[in-house]
């Protein structure tokens, strides 16, 4: 199979803000509720995505990200997918730490004590994400920091150094293949 997105136009939001996100603490699999602004986040997500013709929610079966995107469907009356590959990555003892110098290391093959290793996880990304583009779109995938640093790769798009919670991003695939995609913020949301 090859590694690359399936070719469809997709919206991506990560879940909510967390208490976690907030004072910079990595979270991988802990199941960290959504905090108040987290809330509201994806309130404002939903308000702003009511117009863009979503078929299909697809989310991480984590709660930070099942919460997020149960608010937006019920806004937009569209049906919620589940995928367990759109979860985030395991970090093992990294988890409730901040990222530092071991992230990159993971990144190049350096994998912390407990952790999911980085080409396994982007192998399970690419798999969930073409799960969720398989669906009824436009699509919004709710998911994860890492999900989204793995759409980065396969999509050829610049990284961030950090995806914000709440913001939604709209994706549409180059007019020829090899090409980088497009990512456009949607309107009414600052830069981040």
């Amino acid at each position: 199979m090859p590694m690359q997105l399936l070719r469809q136009t997709f919206y991506f939001l990560r879940h909510g803000e967390t208490d976690w996100n907030r004072i910079g603490l990595v979270q991988g699999r802990v199941n960290m509720p959504l905090n108040g602004t987290g809330l509201a986040q994806a309130r404002a997500a939903r308000d702003l995505l009511r117009d863009a013709g979503i078929g299909t929610i697809c989310t991480s079966p984590l709660d930070r990200a099942q919460l997020t995107a149960d608010i937006i469907a019920a806004g937009l009356h569209v049906p919620v997918r589940v995928i367990d590959n759109l979860r985030e990555c395991g970090f093992g003892a990294r988890e409730g730490h901040p990222k530092g110098a071991w992230y990159d290391a993971w990144r190049n093959g350096t994998t912390p004590a407990g952790a999911e290793r980085f080409p396994a996880f982007l192998e399970r990304a690419l798999d969930g994400l073409n799960e969720a583009l398989s669906c009824p779109g436009p699509v919004l995938i709710v998911a994860h920091g890492g999900i989204y640093g793995a759409i980065e790769r396969f999509a050829g798009i610049a990284r961030r150094e950090r995806i914000p919670n709440g913001v939604p991003l709209f994706h549409a695939p180059p007019p020829k293949p090899l090409l980088a995609w497009r990512r456009q913020q949607i309107a009414g949301f600052a830069a981040a």
